[in-house]
């Protein structure tokens, strides 16, 4: 495993447990990619490539009269543009001239243990020694144009990771237009693609769609990775499943405007070419000057979706997150906002408080409408310093209330907006991103800081830093509330005006890097609206990303199905909230929408001082149950039993350690004169025994026997791994309004 290199055939070995990469520098100096795929042997895999003359497909210059040698047909590493390949390309660069061309020849490459890092962009990085790192350079000879493409190669996790760096070697401005981080090339093969759209409120809804002979687009211009496209695709077999299959993931780590192209050509050949996106952007080169590209995550599985799932689940937690609190249990919360909103007081909240402790939770967190003169979403952002009229005293007071129930305390903030009814606005109207001569559009009644800015970063850094310093906060929620438009900087000239929201996107990574090391006891979580900015780049910094806007256990079964593809349940924010539900109206078993919260960061949402005695003794045991199941919920490796987009009665998924397992079901769509609600189990060991540690059936109103009866048949009893897995097993019926199971497995 790891990288080795041939001087003889000039070809690159990248080999992980269960996948090999190759790739070879040609006679001519281009560097090719050969092969990604399962593991194969070492030798030659030229005969793949053999030369063809295609219409219309020019060859290089220096083989014209041969003809057969196009880069319109063989499979690049890295595209150059405007020379011959009419394929998706990776870079498009002006020279002085206005001239765009470029044609990367190799120069050399140097292999190193451990993994590279990226100045200024979040990226993986190694534990315990687990990663090598390959760096090829190649050349555009015409204009010095100099490109660095890494590799990290993570051997144990079958996770290669990629960048490119670009360098102006020449004597003359260099203007970038386009800088993909990765083109991946796969001559065969006849692939499903697999994205994750949505919108506010419906994240990451999985669909898969044969791929098209046309290219086909995953994107986001919006700042933003986006409620609407995450920036991850997966590229399948038609016959993939879940546990069989060729499968490959490719995962942008960035956090802001994004494209991902995937085109079949003429031959049949698939490219994918991922990265920043590239309409309004252009980034300026002086001599000597570099430009870096965001990190791609590649995962290959060759059994099936659910492998490549655990992959991501894995690396990410491993060696994305770098939080202290990526593998702790994190502290059952209760966010006032579904319960006050913007209307409360220092009593309000300790009084909400007081009612969660009693049950258990421990944390409160005070959500929006703290600071400045913020009664609404139309003011006061910017402005962080406490509103006494809601807080007299300010923080300190409700704080120590707070603690003194035996509760951590957290706080709501959003720092990367401004409100024009601000102090800071008045102060600092420049800051603001805004368009030359133009009203510009507003979300939410507020604009967007310019974080490009370097004095705009330490500003917000040094407020924030002094919140932190000055009273006992110990979680933040971040959050993002508007995409970005009306994008123009007062800090730059006219011609650096494309290079706002990349400059932006580093000032927020800046400032997150700058803030988690200085306050490393602090948890924080991600939000942008909910889950418009749940991506691996922010997962550097926040081990949690509030998943979703969406508290509706049901709409949350296929936002967290979604995600699952890519993303870790411990990264998952969810909580249990009021009924009938805020966004929906719909009302769900309070089980239930802990059942589905449990499969996140599990916390409330809700004023717990409004349940009945009953609902009350329900919390309470629910948040026993989440902490004796911690393990296997959190920690345990994650299956999918269901597709809850085609399988419309039910979702059901589970968790599996070696010691134990969980199965958890929502009964989403009753029927009459029901089917057998029968399930497989996945992940068990074939030869082990599992004893049935309890099942328990949420919210049905009524089963064909009594509900002890229904669930005392099978607990204790005692199972082969291979029975659950192929044989199955038979629920009991369940009828009502959205029942929900768990089944608790003990290995013997």
């Amino acid at each position: 495993m790891g990288i080795q290199f041939d001087t003889a055939t000039g070809v690159f070995a990248l080999e992980t447990a269960h996948t090999s990469y190759h790739m070879q520098v040609d006679e001519r100096g281009h560097l090719l990619h050969l092969y990604y795929g399962r593991s194969i042997g070492q030798g030659s895999l030229s005969a793949l490539y053999p030369p063809a003359d295609h219409g219309f497909s020019p060859d290089y210059y220096a083989c014209r009269r041969e003809r057969g040698v196009s880069p319109d047909v063989l499979p690049q590493e890295y595209t150059g543009c405007n020379v011959g390949d009419f394929r998706l390309s990776c870079v498009v660069v002006r020279d002085e001239t206005g001239a765009a061309g470029a044609d990367f020849v190799y120069v050399s490459h140097r292999i190193e243990s451990g993994k590279y890092a990226l100045e200024g962009l979040p990226c993986a990085h190694a534990e315990d020694g687990d990663a090598e790192t390959l760096v090829v350079t190649l050349r555009d000879l015409v204009t010095g144009l100099e490109l660095d493409l890494y590799y990290g190669v993570f051997a144990d996790q079958d996770i290669i990771t990629r960048a490119a760096k670009m360098r102006n070697n020449g004597t003359h401005t260099l203007r970038l237009e386009k800088a993909a981080s990765m083109c991946l090339d796969l001559p065969f093969g006849r692939w499903d693609m697999i994205h994750f759209h949505g919108r506010h409120a419906m994240e990451r809804q999985m669909q898969r769609t044969p791929l098209a002979n046309a290219i086909q687009t995953v994107s986001s211009t919006r700042g933003a990775s986006s409620h609407h496209h995450n920036p991850f695709v997966i590229l399948c077999d038609r016959d993939t499943t879940e546990s069989a299959g060729l499968c490959y993931g490719v995962m942008l780590v960035y956090s802001g405007s994004h494209r991902t192209d995937i085109e079949v050509d003429q031959n049949g050949s698939t490219r994918v070419v991922t990265g920043i996106h590239d309409e309004r952007f252009s980034w300026k080169l002086e001599p000597g000057e570099a430009f870096t590209t965001p990190e791609v995550l590649l995962g290959c599985a060759s059994d099936g979706l659910t492998t490549l799932s655990q992959h991501y689940q894995h690396f990410i937690r491993r060696n994305i997150c770098r939080s202290p609190f990526r593998y702790t249990r994190r502290p059952v919360l209760i966010n006032n906002w579904e319960a006050t909103y913007f209307q409360f007081t220092t009593d309000t909240i300790c009084k909400i408080a007081e009612k969660a402790a009693s049950l258990g939770v421990e944390m409160l967190v005070l959500d929006d409408g703290w600071f400045g003169k913020r009664d609404d979403d139309n003011s006061g952002l910017g402005d962080w310093f406490v509103n006494e009229k809601k807080l007299p005293g300010g923080l300190d007071p409700l704080i120590q209330r707070i603690n003194a129930l035996g509760m951590k305390f957290g706080i709501w903030i959003e720092p990367e907006m401004i409100s024009e009814d601000s102090d800071l606005y008045r102060a600092h109207h420049d800051w603001a991103l805004t368009l030359p001569g133009r009203d510009p559009a507003m979300g939410r009644d507020q604009l967007v800081l310019d974080f490009g800015r370097d004095e705009v970063v330490d500003y917000i850094t040094e407020v924030l830093s002094d919140l932190l310093r000055n009273h006992h906060i110990e979680y933040v929620k971040w959050d993002m509330n508007r995409n970005m438009s009306d994008v123009y900087s007062r800090a730059l000239p006219p011609e650096r005006q494309g290079e706002v929201a990349h400059r932006y996107m580093l000032g927020v990574y800046r400032l997150l890097d700058r803030l988690t090391t200085a306050f490393p006891d602090v948890l924080f979580e991600g939000c942008a609206g909910g889950g418009g900015r749940f991506d691996a780049g922010m997962l550097a910094y926040f081990p949690q990303i509030w998943c979703s806007d969406d508290t509706d256990a049901i709409e949350r079964l296929t936002i967290q199905h979604g995600t699952s593809f890519g993303y870790p349940v411990s990264a998952m924010g969810a909580h249990v909230s009021a009924c009938p539900n805020h966004q929906t109206g719909r009302s769900t078993p309070l089980w239930t929408r802990a059942v589905v919260a449990m499969s996140g960061t599990f916390g409330y949402e809700l004023d717990l001082g409004k349940l009945s005695d009953e609902e009350c003794e329900q919390v309470k045991e629910q948040i026993e149950t989440f902490k004796k199941l911690y393990d296997v919920l959190q920690n345990g490796r994650y299956y999918r039993l269901s597709n809850p987009i085609e399988e419309h009665r039910y979702t059901a998924w589970q968790t599996v350690t070696d010691k134990e397992s969980l199965v958890s079901l929502v009964l989403t769509h009753p029927e009459a004169n029901s089917r057998p609600l029968h399930i497989c189990l996945r992940g068990l060991e074939e030869d082990a025994l599992y004893r049935v540690e309890s099942l328990h059936l949420y919210g049905t109103t009524s089963t064909p026997e009594s509900g002890a009866a229904a669930t005392d048949r099978y607990v204790g009893a005692v199972y082969s791994g291979s029975t659950l897995m192929y044989a199955g097993c038979t629920l009991t019926q369940l009828v009502g309004d959205f029942p929900s199971v768990q089944l608790h497995l003990v290995r013997v």
